[in-house]
């Protein structure tokens, strides 16, 4: 049942800046091609058409179901496919183990997929009540529920604070304490609302709570700051790096990392000659990022927050 629900998400999945993104990695026929969080295939399905003949792709993500769905989406390829199931974060060992190396393009989709927001036994959404996991990976020991019922009220009002911009996460934090044990989406939404009050504009006040957990359980910019390093190493000359954030802190941290390694010396300002030998690695593609357009806005509403940057080997 559970992957029969998959497949009907993966069907209404859009991916979004799907012309943006293919258009920005200038693909070359018979080239090889990441694709490090595949989701249901979208923009791997554009890859393999636009390299075919002799085109490969390797497609890595955490989450089995996503392998699986993609597997049956890109069966027409598989004789250009290899997928992992594995967190993008150990990328250069996956390319070590199947010699897939040097490559001329990586896509990085970084936006919760409809696999994971219409599986309600996830625990992602606070549409329906579910139990507290959010894991990427049923592999992964930590759950959020881990996390709001055993660490102390500091360390849960940090985790808001860092991972969500929550202004009320101490608060936030009181209350859960206060409350705990929570086990289920709802039971954790409604003491949010309980400290933060009705719905903020377009936002559920739950949200900013809900996305710091899922990054914390996930480590989710821990593990994009390692892989965007391997990623670099893995490119060929003239190789591009395609990143699509939906929020501020992952598309800060991807600006950043384009930003320091398109300069040379990183010695601050005090230190006459260069000692840290930095040398541009990258060049940014895009000066600001790439936001979809009102037409995607209007057939895919899901597409609202989502930020493109490119960046591309030197």
């Amino acid at each position: 049942m559970m992957v029969t629900l998959a497949m009907t998400a993966a069907q209404s999945h859009e991916p979004v800046l799907l012309e943006e993104a293919i258009s920005a990695l200038q693909i070359q026929r018979g080239g090889r091609y990441i694709d490090c969080t595949i989701n249901g295939g979208g923009h791997a399905s554009a890859i393999l058409e636009e390299s075919s003949p002799g085109g490969l792709l390797l497609g890595i993500d955490a989450d089995p179901v996503a392998i699986r769905v993609a597997r049956e989406r890109l069966k027409s390829h598989r004789a250009d496919v290899i997928l992992v199931n594995e967190n993008f974060r150990y990328l250069e060992n996956i390319c070590n183990r199947y010699g897939f190396k040097p490559v001329n393009g990586i896509i990085f989709d970084l936006g919760m997929s409809s696999l994971q927001l219409e599986a309600p036994e996830r625990g992602f959404s606070f549409q329906q009540d579910a139990p507290l996991d959010m894991r990427f990976s049923p592999r992964q020991p930590l759950t959020a529920a881990d996390i709001i019922n055993t660490y102390s009220e500091q360390e849960i009002a940090q985790i808001l604070f860092k991972y969500g911009e929550e202004h009320r996460s101490r608060s936030i934090a009181r209350r859960i304490v206060e409350k705990r044990p929570l086990q289920t989406t709802l039971g954790l939404a409604r003491v949010v609302e309980q400290v933060v009050g009705g719905a903020r504009g377009k936002l559920h006040p739950a949200t900013k709570t809900f996305q710091a957990l899922r990054i914390a359980v996930n480590q989710e910019l821990e593990s994009l700051e390692l892989a965007l390093k391997q990623a670099v190493n893995l490119l060929g000359s003239g190789g591009r790096i395609v990143v699509i954030s939906f929020h501020s802190l992952e598309d800060r941290l991807v600006k950043e990392f384009f930003r320091t390694e398109s300069q040379g010396c990183l010695c601050p300002p005090s230190v006459p000659v260069c000692v840290c030998g930095h040398e541009p690695r990258l060049r940014m593609v895009t000066k600001k990022a790439v936001k979809p357009s009102p037409a995607e806005l209007s057939a895919n509403p899901r597409s609202r927050s989502a930020r493109m940057r490119v960046g591309e080997r030197i």
